[in-house]
């Protein structure tokens, strides 16, 4: 059998340092004045330029400081496909304060860089515009997405296993994308509607990771009755951690090909994604895993209270005591669990009475006359 890791014994110490990541992350993010809103969930104008690579050399830098007239924070410049071509993409924030804002601003960004690059320099490859009414629209659709996924998945974990499964997995969803927002936020990644996408994919994934885990707890669950539910649950940690451990480094190496290799909003997007691999994988051992257990031992506590029955230990298996008829010859006077419920006496007349029969069925084993002394036989003394 493979060893066993006590995955359970460090679960407290994994929450304590996702609390202090997260955290930490929203004061970043909001020392930083919120998020970096895209033109995707922010009215405004996008441009693709490209500045003429024979006959002049332009930077990201350099095309920044040519539109310096323009409110800096309303304006992004990224350099976008291969470097010899010089290809830029402009965004300017529209805050509603200029009529017909597109072909004015469109036309002042191209006018400003032909000025610091020479005339005719500049060609304009593709323009979009974004209104405020659509950025509003989106954003509002997307955490509609989002949230609707997440109830969705509640209820087929619910259907498919029980409940406090479902509250587990939901809680270990809500700790990943808390976790990718914080992250997002505080390295100024801008959100865009390919951050949506990486968000629905990452919890997509910790889900999968999840739920492989909790299809193995219940099949220990009914292997290993014997168990604590702590040892069945790092038991079945252990047997998965090999197929986790695969299945998110080969996720990684092609998420990881993706960021070295592309430009602009993929590379964000596969930034994302290889964070959120990283953080699903360790919440489906150290978040949601200790959910259930946290779970399982409220209930056992419920159950216990409910039935009179004294409060299992941690690291027991709630399980109902043995209720003994009334033993012979005691008058029909025998307690019960129910009889007597609320009493602090009740467990203690149960395993009386338990001892009581045991006497009784081992008295009943004995042969007759097993208890009496029998007289030592006469030797006869030979003639």
């Amino acid at each position: 059998m493979k060893r066993i890791y006590e995955f359970t014994k460090y679960r407290l110490i994994a929450l304590a340092i996702s609390g202090v990541l997260i955290l930490g992350g929203v004061a970043a993010t909001v020392a930083q004045g919120g998020f970096d809103l895209g033109i995707d969930f922010q009215a405004g104008l996008e441009q693709r330029l490209q500045i003429d690579p024979e006959t002049v050399d332009a930077e990201a830098g350099g095309v920044r400081a040519a539109l310096a007239e323009i409110e800096p924070e309303g304006l992004q410049v990224q350099s976008i496909g291969p470097a010899g071509e010089q290809q830029f993409s402009v965004r300017v924030r529209d805050r509603g304060e200029i009529e017909d804002f597109s072909e004015v601003m469109a036309g002042r960004v191209i006018d400003l860089l032909e000025t610091e690059f020479g005339e005719g320099t500049v060609e304009e490859l593709e323009r979009s515009y974004v209104g405020g009414r659509f950025t509003e629209d989106l954003a509002g659709q997307a955490g509609f997405v989002i949230l609707g996924a997440l109830i969705l998945i509640l209820i087929y974990i619910w259907v498919r296993f029980q409940l406090g499964y479902a509250l587990s997995a939901i809680a270990a969803l809500a700790h990943d994308v808390a976790f990718m927002l914080v992250f997002i936020g505080a390295l100024q990644i801008e959100i865009q509607v390919a951050t949506i996408a990486a968000v629905l994919t990452i919890i997509g994934y910790s889900l999968n990771d999840t739920i492989v885990i909790f299809d193995r707890i219940r099949e220990n669950t009914a292997l290993m009755r014997d168990a604590s539910y702590e040892q069945i649950i790092n038991t079945s940690i252990s047997q998965s951690m090999s197929r986790t451990l695969i299945t998110s480094l080969t996720t990684l190496l092609a998420v990881s090909a993706i960021f070295i290799f592309a430009t602009g909003a993929i590379q964000d997007f596969a930034l994302n994604l290889m964070v959120g691999v990283v953080v699903g994988t360790y919440s489906s051992v150290f978040v949601a895993s200790p959910t259930v257990l946290a779970w399982k031992r409220r209930a056992d506590a419920r159950k216990a209270a409910r039935e009179g029955y004294p409060r299992p230990q941690r690291g027991e298996v709630a399980r109902p005591a043995e209720v003994a008829p009334a033993a012979a010859g005691d008058g029909g006077n025998s307690r019960t669990p129910q009889q007597g419920r609320g009493t602090a006496g009740a467990a203690a007349a149960v395993r009386a009475d338990v001892d009581a029969v045991k006497r009784e069925i081992s008295q009943r084993k004995q042969p007759a006359g097993a208890g009496k002394q029998q007289p030592r036989s006469k030797r006869k003394k030979k003639k």
